[in-house]
């Protein structure tokens, strides 16, 4: 079984204490860290983001177990976070009394070492309107809109391996952010293919209520025809579930029910990394109340070492999800930004865990997809190796594609037990692209024409 709690839990607070680089060590149970482990996280969140809290603290992290314990890897920064290299010389800087300016510039070369937009998120993904580039939205797959309101670009605590680290760390031109929900409302009316919208971040759930609200009545107020899903991508339900409680809970959950009455559908796209994040009373609240405004909950997670590699982990999180009435939706790997050289497992290993987990659920959990890959062309999901024509291969699908017409072809790429990505991947069978990759030839015969 997957590690839990053992011991009682302190008594829960609902009354919000964020803790980061600044704070963290006034948190009593950092006094168990060695002096090299609190330094590692003074090294390391100088280049990526860290924030925790009181609940994820007292309620989430098995301090018996620190450092390896999943909760506190997947909050508290690791030297391994950074590549050796990296680490030397932000400790050398921090060691030596550097200018704060000084500080800031060795952490800003490094962040734009570690690929902070994959997939063409800043090239491909965000769209126009009458020649404006729309800096606060991404439009990737016909579908689906993802809008990034600016209110909304901090989270009640960071994971470790976010793949969104960019919002967070104040660095000019890599933040997705927008006000002006007039500018969504009009893009929406212009593109008819459009059929839900995804709030994200950061977390939309940071924000308060009215605030949400406001962007939200926007566009129930615009009664756009084609339109028929909102969701809400976040982690306060395994960081911070008090958001769906108290006064302004109320108010949220009060939302949801205005969207449903309004003939849309509500979808929260809830990110759990752990079975620990569903163990808690507060928790389990949470999506009870959620589920009776007529709100879906969808549980997504990308399969991480040092975190969640083990099917037990998924087995438990498929069925206790299931349990509580969400519905597991995704198996992601670890993208390729930020600290992925220490949350990366091999794609064929990715596979085994997902396979082995989904074996040991009912087909009610069986909703789930993976392990997926959102690269450049779409979500990559990996099928399992295969031996076709006598050739050991991989097999793979889109689940969701750029182009629609890639969606569930199935295509296969050599066998390789080492590979973590999609560009660490060849063609089988002699194949010189993918059949979604352009073919170099067509374009250098165009240029000749």
């Amino acid at each position: 079984m997957t590690q839990l709690l053992t011991r009682p839990a302190p008594v829960p607070s609902d009354r919000y204490q964020a803790y980061t680089s600044h704070n963290y060590r006034d948190i009593p149970q950092v006094r168990r860290l060695s002096e090299a482990q609190r330094r590692a996280i003074d090294v390391v969140s100088q280049v990526l983001p860290f924030k925790t809290n009181n609940y994820v603290i007292d309620q989430l992290i098995d301090w018996d177990a620190v450092p390896t314990d999943p909760m506190f890897v997947l909050n508290f920064p690791q030297e391994g976070m950074l590549r050796p290299a990296d680490f030397a010389r932000m400790a050398a800087l921090i060691d030596s009394g550097a200018p704060r300016d000084a500080v800031r510039a060795a952490a800003d070369e490094i962040r734009l070492s570690l690929n902070p937009h994959p997939a063409g998120q800043m090239e491909h993904n965000v769209p126009e309107l009458d020649g404006v580039r729309l800096s606060g939205l991404q439009h990737k797959y016909p579908e689906t809109v993802l809008f990034f309101p600016s209110n909304g670009q901090t989270c009640h605590a960071y994971c470790t391996f976010c793949f969104r680290w960019p919002q967070f760390v104040g660095m000019d031109g890599l933040q997705f952010a927008m006000r002006e929900v007039s500018l969504l409302v009009a893009y929406l009316r212009r593109h008819p293919e459009v059929t839900n919208v995804l709030f994200t971040g950061g977390d939309p759930m940071v924000m308060r209520t009215d605030r949400l609200a406001a962007y939200v009545d926007a566009i129930l107020e615009a009664r756009i025809p084609h339109l028929t899903t909102i969701r809400f991508g976040t982690k306060s339900l395994g960081y911070w579930p008090y958001r769906f409680m108290g006064e302004d809970g109320e108010q949220l959950l009060a939302l949801f029910r205005r969207i449903r009455a309004a003939g849309l559908h509500v979808a929260v796209m809830a990110h759990f990394n752990h079975p620990r994040e569903l163990s808690t009373p507060a928790v389990r609240e949470a999506i009870e109340r959620i589920r009776e405004t007529g709100a879906q909950v969808r549980t997504q997670s990308p399969v991480m070492r040092n975190i969640n590699d083990d099917p037990a982990a998924w087995r438990d999180m498929w069925r206790e999800q299931v349990r509580l009435g969400a519905i597991p939706y995704y198996m992601f790997v670890a993208r390729d930004t930020g600290a992925k050289h220490y949350f990366e497992v091999p794609l064929v290993r990715a596979w085994e865990i997902f396979h082995q987990a989904y074996q040991q659920v009912s087909g009610l959990a069986r909703t789930v997809r993976g392990p997926s890959m959102s690269c450049e062309p779409g979500k990559v999901a990996v099928l399992g190796p295969a031996t076709v024509r006598g050739e050991r291969v991989l097999t793979l699908m889109l689940l969701q594609g750029r182009n629609p017409d890639w969606v569930t072809r199935p295509f296969f790429a050599a066998y390789d037990e080492q590979a973590t990505w999609m560009d660490e991947l060849r063609p089988a069978f002699g194949e010189t692209r993918f059949f979604f990759e352009p073919d170099p030839q067509a374009e250098d015969a165009a240029l000749d024409e």
